[in-house]
C-alpha cells in the first residue's frame, strides 16, 4: 500500500511537522479563513474543500490525524473481518472448502490489521495536510467565543486562532458506557480496544446488539474467542429490517457464539487474575477474559468550549442542510457531532457540502441548493443513507425500512425475494442464504428503501442508493438490466415480484 493510497483512504498515522511544531509554540493570535476542530476524515475534507476554494485553513487535533475511522473503527475493523469473510465464503465453494477448514492465523490477521492503521502512526496523513497547505496544530482545541479557538499543547503552550469566516466542529463521537458500579476499574473494552487488541481473548462477552457488537462478535469468534453476546432487546440490528438481525444471529450461533436476548448487565468486576465477572439482571453471572460494551455513542462536544458561544457542552449540534449550526452565521458542525448519520461516508459527504458552502459564503457567491451538483445542501443524509454491516452474512441497506417509511406517512409496499433463488447466488456459494427487500412508494412509484442480507451483498448497495437518491421510477428501473449470472439479478426478481 503506497503512502498516497494511505493518505487518500485516511489510514495513516503520527508526526508533527517542523512548521506545525513552530506554530504550536506561538502565543499570539493567528488568523485563518477557516479553523477546523478535529482531523479525522470529516475534518480533513472540510479543510481540503476550503483550501481548494482558495481559503486558508488550520486544523486542530489532540490525537492522530486520520481520526477514529482510520485507527479504531472502519479500517481496523474491516481489516480484521476481511479474512473472516473470505474464509466463510471459501468454505461454501466446492473444490475449495476442504483447503480452508483450519483455524485462521490470528497473528497474521492482527498484523494485517496493524498495517492498515500504519501501526497507529500518522506520518502520511500529516504529510498530506502539508502538501495541500493546511496548518496542523497538535493539542486540545476549544472555542473561546465567536470565531475564536484556543489550542493547548501537551507542554501547556496555548495558541489562539481566529477564523475570518468559519469554525467547523468535526470532533466525532466516543463510546458511551452505561453507569454500572465499578465499571471504570474493570477496564472494559470499547470499540477502540476491540479493534486494536494485540491478542485473542479466550472468552469475550459482547454487550450490545448493534453494528459494533455484531461485527466484533463475528471477528473475535472467528479468531478463536468463545463469544457470548448479551442483548437488552429482542434481537440484533434492530434499526434494520427484522430479517437482517435474524439471519446474522443465526450465523453467529452456527459459528459457535452464544446469544442471549432480553438480557442486561447489572454490575461488572475484574479479579486480580484478570477474569471479568458480569452479573446479569436475572442474578446469574458470566465469566470472561474481556468484556466489550458496544452500547452506543456520545458526541465529543463536552469540552470544546460550547458554553462560550451559548451552546450546551456535550450536546449534539443541530444544523441546517449547509451544516451550519442553527442560529449561527459562522459555526458549522459536520459529521457525527450533528447526529444526522453516524457513518464515515456520510460525514465525508457532509464535509464536501460544508466546505463548498463555507467557500461560497466567504466569496459572496449565492448558495445554489438546486444546481446540478447540489453542491451546497446536504440532502443525502435524510432518506438515502447507505450502510453495510460486515458480518457473516453481510447486511446492507439504503434508505428507509418498512417501519420507517410507514411512520413517515408514506403509502408503501414491501417486496421480498429469497436471494437463494438468484442464479448468481448459487454460483457464489453452495447453500447461499439471504434475503432482499425493496420498499416501494405506491403513490410515486419510486423506491424508499432497499435491504440486502447475504454473502457479498455489500457491493450491491450502491445501486440501491442511486435508485433511491435519484428517485428513479420503477418503470425505468425495469430497463436497468442486471448482468447474468450475478447476485445483482435480484433487482430483476424484485421488480418481477412487484409487477406480479
Amino acid at each position: 500500500m503506497t503512502d498516497v493510497f494511505r493518505a487518500l483512504t485516511h489510514v495513516l498515522g503520527t508526526h508533527t511537522s517542523d512548521h506545525a511544531a513552530t506554530l504550536g509554540r506561538m502565543t499570539e493570535a493567528i488568523e485563518y479563513d477557516v479553523v477546523v476542530l478535529g482531523a479525522g476524515p470529516v475534518g480533513e475534507n472540510v479543510a481540503d474543500r476550503a483550501r481548494a476554494g482558495g481559503l486558508s485553513a488550520a486544523i486542530v487535533e489532540s490525537e492522530l490525524v486520520g481520526g477514529e475511522c482510520s485507527y479504531w473503527a472502519c479500517m481496523p475493523s474491516k481489516a480484521l473481518l476481511r479474512p473472516v469473510m473470505a474464509r466463510a465464503d471459501a468454505r461454501k465453494v466446492p473444490g475449495l472448502r476442504q483447503a480452508v477448514q483450519g483455524p485462521l492465523d490470528a497473528p497474521a490477521v492482527l498484523a494485517h490489521r496493524d498495517s492498515f492503521t500504519s501501526h497507529w502512526k500518522d506520518d502520511g496523513q500529516v504529510g498530506w495536510l502539508e502538501s495541500i497547505g493546511i496548518d496542523l496544530y497538535r493539542g486540545h482545541g476549544r472555542l473561546d467565543g465567536p470565531r475564536r479557538v484556543t489550542v493547548t499543547a501537551d507542554d501547556g503552550t496555548v495558541t489562539a486562532l481566529t477564523a475570518r469566516h468559519a469554525v467547523a466542529v468535526c470532533t466525532g463521537t466516543r463510546a458511551s458506557l452505561p453507569p454500572l458500579p465499578g465499571l471504570d476499574a474493570v477496564r472494559p473494552w470499547t470499540s477502540r480496544e476491540a479493534t486494536s487488541a494485540d491478542h485473542v481473548p479466550g472468552r469475550l462477552i459482547v454487550v450490545g446488539g448493534g453494528v459494533v457488537a455484531t461485527e466484533m462478535a463475528t471477528a473475535w469468534q472467528a479468531l478463536g474467542s468463545r463469544v457470548t453476546v448479551l442483548v437488552r432487546g429482542a434481537g440484533l440490528l434492530e434499526r434494520m429490517e427484522p430479517f437482517a438481525g435474524r439471519l446474522v444471529a443465526g450465523a453467529l450461533r452456527e459459528a459457535g457464539a452464544e446469544l442471549r436476548t432480553h438480557t442486561s448487565v447489572k454490575s461488572v468486576t475484574r479479579a486480580p487474575d484478570g477474569t471479568v465477572t458480569a452479573t446479569l439482571d436475572d442474578g446469574t453471572t458470566l465469566e470472561a477474559d474481556e468484556i466489550l460494551f458496544a452500547t452506543g455513542r456520545a458526541p465529543r462536544t463536552d469540552d470544546i468550549g460550547l458554553e462560550t458561544v451559548d451552546l450546551a457542552p456535550g450536546s449534539w449540534l443541530d444544523v441546517d442542510d449547509t451544516l451550519r449550526v442553527t442560529n449561527s452565521t459562522w459555526l458549522y458542525a459536520v459529521g457525527d457531532a450533528n447526529h444526522r448519520a453516524l457513518l464515515t461516508h456520510q460525514g465525508k459527504y457532509q464535509a464536501r457540502i460544508a466546505g463548498a458552502a463555507i467557500t461560497a459564503r466567504a466569496q459572496g457567491v449565492p448558495l445554489l441548493e438546486t444546481d446540478r451538483w447540489g453542491a451546497h445542501a446536504a440532502t443525502a443524509d435524510h432518506d438515502a443513507v447507505p450502510q453495510v454491516v460486515f458480518t457473516d452474512p453481510e447486511a446492507a441497506s439504503a434508505g428507509l425500512t418498512l417501519a420507517e417509511a410507514q411512520s413517515a406517512g408514506h403509502r408503501v409496499r414491501a417486496v421480498d425475494y429469497d436471494l437463494a433463488n438468484v442464479a448468481g447466488a448459487g454460483l457464489y456459494a453452495d447453500g447461499y442464504t439471504g434475503q432482499a427487500r425493496m420498499i416501494v412508494d405506491l403513490d410515486r412509484e419510486i423506491l424508499r428503501g432497499v435491504t440486502f442480507v447475504g454473502p457479498g451483498v455489500g457491493e450491491l448497495i450502491h445501486s440501491a442508493t442511486i435508485a433511491i437518491a435519484g428517485e428513479v421510477p420503477i418503470d425505468r428501473l425495469w430497463h436497468a438490466v442486471p448482468a447474468y449470472p450475478t447476485v445483482s439479478e435480484v433487482w430483476l426478481r424484485l421488480l418481477e415480484t412487484y409487477r406480479g
